[in-house]
């Protein structure tokens, strides 16, 4: 998997607009994790699974809204979500995850050759999207080179059809004396999952042990901070490999799809089809 660096190029993309941005992925001039960059603009999660499952997994976004943030579907058959921009699913993430019956079974940059015309894709809202916002407000980075830790919680996510399990949370440690001020900034960003849903001691979520977590990389929790943790899209990933369906497709994760949409835009903001 491609691993976010502080190399130039990287640091050039921090200023690149979203449509640049995305004409670059779809290029394939970059493949790497999306954190951090196109502030302000949303990114997202993407699912895509046969449209025999489409009205399951949609209701399983609609009940359980805090992980799955939904943000756009597409129409039959077609690869574009025009409301989230000039967008071609099967291109413009930096990189996909194929599953056949719940394995995970390649990586690809591009699945346009996987492409089939009964797929139905959904966009589900990341918490991504407030990264670059943190890092303004000084806060300790997770570290380069590294994916957030996110863990499977004991909160059961609201079953739909074959799709169900646990939350999945992500997890940042924070100064103590900042807790409230995340708080109210990640509350800001309702589509990228909002405020935290738990603050402190991990087994109270059903967390064992913060060092192992079930993906991403560990990060060690310094004096004078605690966990905090976000519920996270990656829920709706897990739910998917449970299902066993024969194929399904995902951005891997930290490879978001970045959007045209403002990052704190309100329910109106989107045409779920």
């Amino acid at each position: 998997m491609a691993r976010l660096t502080t190399s130039p190029i990287f640091e050039d993309l921090r200023l690149v607009d979203a449509d640049r941005l995305r004409r670059l992925v779809r290029m394939g001039a970059y493949e790497g994790h999306t954190g951090g960059l196109a502030h302000g603009k949303l990114q997202a999660n993407v699912v895509i699974v046969p449209r025999s499952f489409a009205s399951d997994f949609h209701q399983f976004c609609i009940r359980n809204p805090k992980p799955c943030p939904l943000v756009g579907v597409n129409r039959a058959g077609s690869p574009l979500i025009p409301a989230l921009g000039d967008i071609d699913i099967r291109t413009d993430a930096p990189q996909y995850n194929i599953y056949h019956f719940g394995e995970l079974s390649r990586r690809r940059t591009d699945i346009i050759d996987l492409w089939q015309d009964d797929f139905a894709a959904f966009a589900l809202g990341s918490s991504l999207t407030v990264e670059a916002a943190l890092a303004e407000k000084k806060l300790r980075r997770i570290g380069c080179g590294k994916a957030s830790p996110k863990y499977r919680t004991r909160i059961k996510t609201c079953r739909v059809g074959p799709f169900g399990g646990e939350m999945v949370v992500s997890m940042r440690p924070i100064s103590r004396r900042d807790v409230d001020r995340v708080r109210g900034l990640t509350a800001r960003f309702p589509h990228a999952h909002g405020s935290p849903i738990h603050v402190g001691d991990p087994t109270v979520i059903g967390i064992a042990d913060l060092m192992a977590p079930d993906w991403g990389d560990a990060v060690k929790i310094m004096d004078g901070e605690v966990p905090v943790f976000w519920a996270s899209s990656i829920t709706a990933q897990d739910a998917l490999a449970r299902a066993e369906l024969a194929t399904s497709i995902t951005v891997s994760p930290g490879h978001m799809l970045i959007t045209d949409v403002d990052a704190r835009a309100d329910a109106g903001a989107f045409k779920v089809y």
